[in-house]
C-alpha cells in the first residue's frame, strides 16, 4: 500500500539529483566582522545604566558583542544553507526536466503536482546532517535576503529575537503558494550527495 502523501512515480528506479553543495559560513566570515566597532555601538546600546566600574561595562559590552557575532555567524550559516538549496533545487528542476518519468511531476497543469517546497520535505525526510541549521529557517533567510547583509545592517533585536521570525514566515508564505497541499517526493525512489564545498 502506497503512502498518500507522496506523488506517484511510474517504475521502480532510485532516480539520481544533482549534488547539493553547501557552502560552509566559516569560510565566509571575516574575522573582524567587517569592523567590530559596528557590533559595539549596538552593544553600548543594549546595556542598560549602571554603576558598575568602566571596566566591568567594557567587558559587558563586548561581551554582548560577541554574542552578537555569534547570532549574525548562525544567520550567515542559515543563509548560505539556503542559498545553496535553491540553487540545487534550480539544479533539480533541470534534471527533472530532462527525463521522461519525472517531467510532468513539476508542471501545475497536472495533478497532483510537487511544488519547489517539496524538495526541502525530501531533504528533511532524508535527514540530511546540516550541523544544526534548520532547513526551513535556511531557505526562509534565503528569500528575505538576495545577499547575506553585512552585520551592521542588523539590530540587536532582529539578530536575537525576529531571524526565525522572519526566516520562518518567508518560508511559509513560499511553500504554499500553491492553492492545494502539493504532493511530496517519495524519498526512497531519489538518492544524491551533501557536499560541503567551503568557499
Amino acid at each position: 500500500m502506497r503512502d498518500e502523501r507522496y506523488i506517484e512515480i511510474p517504475g521502480s528506479k532510485t532516480h539520481e539529483l544533482p549534488p547539493l553543495l553547501v557552502h560552509s559560513a566559516g569560510d565566509d566570515i571575516r574575522n573582524d566582522f567587517g569592523d567590530l566597532a559596528s557590533v559595539m555601538l549596538e552593544a553600548e546600546d543594549m546595556l542598560s545604566p549602571s554603576d558598575a566600574t568602566e571596566d566591568i561595562l567594557e567587558q559587558r559590552k563586548l561581551d554582548l558583542a560577541l554574542q552578537l557575532t555569534q547570532q549574525y555567524k548562525g544567520l550567515l550559516s542559515h543563509w548560505l544553507w539556503g542559498d545553496s538549496i535553491l540553487e540545487w533545487i534550480r539544479q533539480c528542476e533541470i534534471t527533472f526536466e530532462g527525463e521522461g518519468t519525472l517531467r510532468a511531476l513539476l508542471h501545475p497543469d497536472v495533478w497532483p503536482h510537487a511544488s519547489r517546497a517539496s524538495f526541502v520535505t525530501l531533504l528533511m525526510e532524508k535527514a540530511v546532517p546540516t550541523q544544526g541549521v534548520g532547513l526551513e529557517k535556511a531557505v526562509g533567510l534565503r528569500l528575505t535576503f538576495r545577499q547575506p547583509p553585512p552585520i551592521d545592517c542588523f539590530s540587536s533585536q532582529f539578530l536575537v529575537y525576529l531571524n526565525s521570525t522572519v526566516a520562518g514566515s518567508a518560508y511559509q508564505t513560499w511553500s504554499h503558494l500553491i492553492p492545494q497541499a502539493p504532493a511530496l517526493f517519495p524519498p526512497d525512489r531519489f538518492h544524491f550527495e551533501v557536499l560541503d564545498i567551503g568557499n
